[in-house]
């Protein structure tokens, strides 16, 4: 779980009040946080969760806290598609090249505040954390703040010819271009590979020529080096998705604005169409508002709430709502994008009430707990493959279609797609263990070879004899890489594995398979039952992932496997 660190002065400046632990300790379950330490001046915040990032900052947690107490604040800056607002001739363009490397980049200015250091680490830690955590390690969402009255607007985003463009980087003297900054700065060695195989790379710069930064990469030394002091800056979010660099606009101009800087949107211009049209000024506020029945909170709660108290209880939570016909309709705050379903409403209605005030209900059964057949076979498979030298991986379930269906090659038709997902990492149902996978050895280039991993995990996809229209199962995918690995050493750890949980089975003929080298595969049968399949990774596959050396992969159906 995200945790952050904050001083008294910082976070209780935010509050406008000074708490002692116990106060902290009561309250901080209303923003799904626990004080994690309070040692001298530092403030330690475990969140409990993970789909609010939002709460990543000392700002949001307080913005929270104050909004339970009664004191939300009002964000006057935001447009949306019925209201924009003046921008004061601070524009952004966003050139058509960038779409060959990092689609989108946005940004925001602000001023009035002379930055202080407890500002500075504020504003770092939430960089890091929101680039970490919601985006993806920069992959999906890379952030740059840099002082704009060196700034000539308009600002211009394109893809640039690496060997070409050059500048001096944040924390160098010299000039590099932006492939050498991939092997000289250390943080083009720790984030460069993203971009590292594009025909083009990202660059930003002003109307003058100079240049802001490299993102996802690094600033630059000139205008890209904030310091105490600075009172006019410039964010700027760059990254695949336009939605998710929206989100993190809203989040910081919230948080900056309750740390006291006037808030200058900025004007940003496409090189086509988007959702939102081919141009927006940011921060925009893009959520959708929401309906919850009454009866769904009911019967969730288990206590039957009136309109007027759930409308109360959500106020308490920052939410604008009004009851109608025992129907809920919620307006999202700006800096949140975390309602998925009904539900999320009741669950904000829950905290809003106060825990405290519903009454513990005793179990009225009691049972005997014990691990399901389905588990103890998958501890015996676990067991196994580790004593055959394999490391043991835990996945999210939900991805990409880029990374479930396109990497991999095939058409998807099995796949189960989330309706209204909250982003495009989170579109698609895992359908398979495998592309979790050849994620894991996307990334693990530097790690010595060979590779050997493995996940006992659960995979979903489309069954039409099944109720549900789904089907979920209990799967074991394993991955063996190294610089010379093949069909004969994955069907090697097949037969060591049904050995040991004393299965008999047979090969047969995979046919086309497009993950796998035609020939280089087969399908694993317990009798007339086709219970996995391994073979060696197509090199398709291994290009799409971005994988340098060969790789051998095998899935198998437990569930199947263990009821035969």
């Amino acid at each position: 779980m995200p945790k952050i660190e904050t001083t008294e002065k910082t976070f209780f400046g935010l509050l406008g009040k000074k708490l002692s632990d116990e106060e902290l300790m009561d309250i901080f379950p209303v923003a799904k946080a626990e004080l994690d330490g309070h040692e001298g001046d530092t403030i330690k915040i475990e969140l409990n969760d993970t789909n609010r990032p939002d709460l990543w900052s000392a700002a949001g947690v307080a913005r929270q806290l104050k909004s339970y107490w009664g004191e939300s604040s009002m964000y006057d800056f935001f447009s949306s598609a019925e209201q924009t607002v003046d921008n004061e001739g601070r524009e952004m363009y966003v050139d058509e090249s960038a779409a060959a490397v990092r689609k989108y980049s946005i940004g925001f200015a602000v001023s009035g505040h002379a930055v202080t250091n407890e500002d500075l680490l504020a504003l770092i830690q939430s960089q890091e954390k929101l680039c970490e955590g919601y985006g993806r390690k920069r992959k999906t969402v890379a952030l740059g703040i840099y002082r704009s009255n060196l700034i000539k607007f308009p600002v211009h985003y394109e893809g640039a010819d690496p060997d070409k463009t050059a500048f001096v980087p944040l924390g160098m003297d010299e000039k590099l271009t932006l492939r050498e900054m991939l092997t000289k700065h250390p943080k083009g060695k720790e984030y460069g590979y993203i971009v590292a195989d594009k025909p083009v790379f990202p660059y930003l710069h002003d109307d003058n020529g100079d240049a802001l930064s490299f993102p996802p990469v690094i600033n630059s030394a000139r205008i890209g080096a904030v310091e105490v002091g600075d009172s006019d800056l410039f964010v700027e979010m760059s990254g695949p998705g336009l939605k998710e660099l929206l989100l993190v606009a809203a989040i910081l101009s919230c948080d900056m604005a309750d740390m006291g800087f006037t808030i200058k949107p900025v004007r940003v211009h496409f090189a086509e169409a988007t959702e939102f049209g081919p141009e927006i000024t940011v921060p925009y506020y893009f959520q959708k508002p929401i309906s919850c029945p009454l009866s769904l909170v009911e019967k969730t709660l288990g206590e039957k709430l009136s309109g007027e108290e759930c409308v109360a209880a959500l106020k308490k939570m920052g939410e604008f709502s009004v009851c109608d016909h025992d129907e809920l309709y919620v307006t999202i705050p700006e800096y949140r994008n975390d309602f998925l379903h009904p539900v999320d409403v009741v669950e904000d209605v829950m905290i809003g009430h106060g825990l405290m005030n519903f009454k513990p209900e005793p179990p009225h059964d009691f049972t005997i707990g014990r691990i399901s057949d389905a588990e103890a076979f998958g501890r015996s498979v676990k067991m196994v493959m580790v004593g055959m030298g394999f490391q043991e991986m835990m996945y999210n379930y939900l991805g990409s279609k880029k990374e479930y269906v396109e990497n991999m090659h095939i058409d998807g038709s099995d796949c189960v797609f989330i309706a209204n997902p909250m982003s495009e990492n989170f579109e698609v149902v895992r359908p398979s263990i495998i592309p979790s996978m050849m994620e894991s050895e996307s990334v693990s280039g530097h790690a010595p070879f060979p590779h050997k991993i493995f996940e006992v995990g659960k995979v979903c996809f489309k069954d039409a004899g099944d109720n549900s229209g789904t089907t979920t199962r209990n799967n074991l995918g394993f991955l063996v890489s190294d610089i010379a690995v093949g069909y004969n050493e994955v069907s090697s750890y097949v037969y060591t594995l049904m050995y040991f949980l004393k299965k008999e089975y047979t090969l047969a003929d995979a046919g086309e398979d497009p993950r796998f080298i035609t020939g280089r595969c087969a399908k694993v049968m317990v009798g007339d039952t086709c219970v996995g399949i391994f073979g060696e990774v197509h090199p398709q596959v291994l290009e799409s992932w971005g994988c340098a050396y060969p790789a051998v992969v095998c899935e198998i159906d437990l569930d199947v496997l263990r009821s035969l």
